[in-house]
Order: structure tokens, then sequence, then C-alpha cells
């Protein structure tokens, strides 16, 4: 599916960048062009910087963004979510980082998911990295209880995990 989305912008890799960032960090692009989360406008310039492309290339982004049924409906409907992993040690959550041997495997989240709850932990929320925007991608899993280390042994035993580390 992304490379269909980035297919639309091929002759434009500034453009390329700008679409990137703004599926990345779940941003919004209102009718009336402007980038937004929830309520909140963040600036193009800003945008730009973060990027490295001209604030007139973010502009042009988002004229393409609402020209194209596809992207305008996706874009009005991305949404950002907090990621708990650097919180999650504070208030007194685990962290389990899996590295996958592959990550187009299939079953990952299950077979980590079913180790877990073989340890009677609960989870609360599970984020894997895309593939596609990610060189090396993991899976974040936040549990209810800090994480005994007796659950690495039974975690590196799928064939589907490379490492794992906890926090």
């Amino acid at each position: 599916m992304w490379s269909i989305l980035l297919r639309k912008f091929e002759k434009y890799p500034a453009q390329q960048k700008v679409l990137k960032l703004l599926f990345e960090r779940g941003f919004q692009v209102n009718d009336e062009g402007k980038v937004t989360s929830g309520a909140i406008e963040i600036a193009h310039t800003q945008l730009a910087r973060e990027a490295g492309v001209d604030r007139r290339v973010v502009d042009s982004t988002t004229e393409v963004i609402l020209s194209d049924d596809q992207l305008k409906k996706i874009f009005q409907n991305v949404k950002s979510i907090p990621f708990l992993r650097d919180v999650a040690p504070l208030m007194g959550q685990g962290v389990i980082i899996i590295t996958p041997d592959d990550a187009s495997h299939k079953g990952i989240i299950s077979e980590v998911s079913t180790v877990i709850a073989q340890h009677n932990i609960s989870i609360r929320q599970a984020v894997s990295d895309d593939p596609f925007f990610i060189d090396e991608p993991k899976l974040t899993i936040i549990t209810d209880t800090k994480v005994p280390g007796s659950i690495i042994e039974d975690l590196l035993k799928l064939d589907s995990v490379k490492s794992v580390n906890i926090a």
C-alpha cells in the first residue's frame, strides 16, 4: 500500500519526504491544507525544517493530498498515539523489545503475546515498527507489570525472534 502512495510522488522526492514525515507522525491534513495533530495546527515551516525541504514543498504536498481522494481519506483520518516505551518504567510497567528474525514473518505478535500470557502478564500496548520506514524494525510490548528475566529465554525459543531486550 505504501509503495502505491509513494508512486504518486515518484517525480517529486522532496514531496515524498514530506509525505513520509506526515504519515510517520500521524499528522492530518485538513480541508484548508493545514497540517494538524487533532485540532492543533503545525506550521509548514517547522515541517519543512524537519523534512529538510523548503516550506513551499510542504504546501504543494498538502495540495496534492487534498486533490487525491485516496490520499485525502488517509491523511484526514490518520491518528497519532502516545508511545509508552520510554515512560512505562516510570509508571511501574514493563517493556519488552523484540527484534524479529524476519519482520515480514506472519504471526510474530501472536507468538510473542502467547508467551507473555503464559507468564501471566497482561499487555497494555504493542507497537510494531513498519519495515518500510525502519531498517531494523522492532516489536515493542508494554506490560502491566515489570517483566521477569525468565521470559527472555522463552521468547528466544521462538523461530521468529532474533533478540529480546527488557526494561
